[in-house]
């Protein structure tokens, strides 16, 4: 009886919610991982057009975009283990919690970045402490992505999700515009300056925005359906290893879905910054104001494509941004060398909207459909982060030791897009379609 109790007590509170309470859900949400996307992505540009020339000097270009991008990477691998940590704790303690911490570890890391000393002051150390303090940005991101969707799509109506859920992802596009208008505005001071104290300017601004961002998710309430479990004393003791034992085929599947749409957001956003200001070497305020332009257009494309999901289901918009991916590949880079800075912005937003927005809206809900809620936590979190880590953690470092073994040529960078677009493909035509269904509860 008193289990029964609580039970009616939390459907009644989430019926109670109403409107209101799922707006503000979705406000706090997405200004949380709004903070925390910048947090991450300002490292994105930093390493284009910054931390090859601080950091790795080096008489060889290349070699420096290379080092660079590496390092980039260290954070996608680290995703994955905070996914693990955060994914175990937030099915175990719950979502609200771990969303309080990671943006914390976030915005110190961010913020510690921006005091480190160049190459030049301090040596091999400069570098070394650049790639701590990313591990740190990637585990704090693998952990909270998870949590701020669970918080909407576990207190959004069935027939909604998927517009609802890809709104958390709203965060990425306003995250992108804080960070590339950061770097466009100080980008607009001498190169002396940029480099001497400018570039740090959007790091260490990250410590006010992750205090902004925790006072806003310390007002959420946890979600139903992890009180629900709580009630019904159905809290998993291991939820990693019941989701690799009682459903390996939907963490499989997830990571297949996320390796398309990684590989075209750091293509795209990350390594054509470099692309285009080295290999090009055109203003790097043509690439940045492509890539700002192409993050404006995602505020739209986003929900549209979740309500779509909603309306056509989930696989069937998989299916349109695999094949595009694949399509794409060739001629995304036919277009850049045209040196052209409205055909470069067009095939910007091309690449970000149709082989990343489509993947990464409808993913956000659909990645967590696919698991039970005693183990979503960890389910959702680490198929998508271990898909990040996989392509994202290396498409950029691929990209640039591609060029360099090509001299230049850009049909390897095609061939390897194509085959992650064919991968992603699969995983769909895999996975079961979730849209219009229940949340599963066991």
């Amino acid at each position: 009886m008193i289990v029964m109790s609580t039970m009616e007590r939390v459907r009644g509170a989430e019926i109670a919610a109403g409107t209101s309470g799922m707006r503000r859900i979705l406000v706090s949400s997405v200004i949380g991982t709004a903070v925390e996307w910048y947090d991450f992505l300002i490292y994105g540009t930093a390493s284009a057009i910054v931390f090859t020339k601080l950091f790795f000097p080096s008489s060889n270009p290349s070699m420096s975009a290379i080092a660079s991008f590496g390092t980039l990477g260290v954070g996608y691998f680290a995703r994955p283990l905070g996914a693990a940590v955060f994914g175990h704790l937030g099915d175990r303690v719950g979502r609200k919690a771990m969303l309080a911490t990671t943006i914390v570890i976030m915005g110190l890391g961010t913020f510690l970045i921006g005091l480190l000393p160049t190459y030049d002051q301090v040596g091999v150390a400069a570098p070394l402490l650049l790639v701590f303090l990313r591990l740190l940005q990637g585990v704090g991101l693998g952990g909270e992505w998870g949590g701020a969707v669970l918080m909407v799509v576990e207190n959004a109506p069935t027939g909604k999700r998927g517009l609802l859920g890809s709104a958390v992802q709203l965060g990425y596009p306003f995250g992108t515009l804080a960070a590339t208008g950061m770097f466009a505005l100080l980008g607009k001071t001498s190169d002396a300056s940029f480099l001497t104290w400018a570039w740090r300017v959007p790091f260490l601004i990250a410590i006010l925005l992750a205090g902004v961002g925790l006072y806003i998710r310390l007002q959420l309430a946890e979600t139903p359906a992890f009180r629900q479990l709580q009630a019904e004393r159905r809290i998993a003791r291991l939820p990693l290893a019941d989701v690799l034992t009682k459903e390996p085929r939907a963490f499989f599947t997830a990571i297949g879905l996320k390796l398309s749409e990684i590989s075209y957001a750091l293509m795209a956003g990350i390594f054509a910054i470099n692309y285009v200001t080295v290999k090009l070497a055109m203003p790097r305020s043509v690439i940045l104001n492509a890539v700002f332009v192409s993050s404006v257009v995602a505020l739209f494309a986003i929900p549209f494509f979740g309500w779509l999901s909603d309306r056509i289901g989930r696989k069937t918009m998989f299916y349109a941004s695999s094949l595009f991916a694949m399509a794409f590949a060739f001629p995304f880079f036919w277009l850049l060398n045209t040196r052209d800075p409205t055909i470069i912005t067009l095939t910007i937003v091309a690449a970000i909207v149709f082989g990343q927005m489509i993947g990464f809206s409808v993913g956000a809900p659909w990645y967590s459909e696919l698991f039970a809620a005693p183990r979503r936590y960890s389910g959702a979190s680490l198929g998508f982060q271990i898909g990040a880590a996989i392509s994202g953690g290396l498409t950029p470092f691929v990209a640039a030791a591609f060029l360099a073994w090509t001299g230049g040529a850009t049909w390897p960078i095609s061939i390897y897009l194509i085959a992650l677009g064919a991968i992603s493909l699969f995983a769909a035509i895999a996975a079961p379609e979730t849209a219009g269904k229940h949340l599963r509860s066991h």
